[in-house]
């Protein structure tokens, strides 16, 4: 659970790196602690209040195919530009791209460790 949990973060501050240095509207202040924060604060949203969002949406995810459930996660990185001092989004559009890129960095990184974990127990089990 905590292996979890700290490769969830990691992956986050990657996949948030990513997008600031993609990004124009994008800002960590360039700091890594910044950025550190960010992700942390991103993890713990993603964890306790995008499920609950994504239970009171379900309704409008059906009506509009799951389209909801994107702003749902455009709302969590809105939130922590509001909670995180130097991590800012600017404009819609930024807004849009950063949920992009932060699903498709996330969804890579997520694939390379679950190959990862999952190489390893495979091998230790035949070995």
């Amino acid at each position: 659970m905590l292996r979890w949990l700290f490769v969830s973060w990691i992956a986050n501050a990657i996949a948030l790196g990513v997008a600031a240095l993609l990004l124009d509207g994008m800002d960590v202040n360039g700091s890594f602690g910044t950025l550190f924060v960010a992700a942390l604060v991103f993890g713990v949203l993603n964890t306790l209040l995008k499920p609950i969002l994504k239970l009171v949406t379900l309704p409008f995810a059906v009506l509009t195919l799951g389209i909801a459930w994107f702003f749902v996660s455009m709302l969590m990185l809105w939130l922590t530009d509001l909670l995180v001092s130097g991590f800012d989004i600017n404009g819609f559009g930024t807004y849009i791209w950063a949920t992009i890129i932060v699903w498709a960095v996330n969804l890579v990184v997520d694939n390379v460790f679950y190959r990862q974990s999952h190489g390893r127990r495979r091998a230790a089990a035949t070995a």
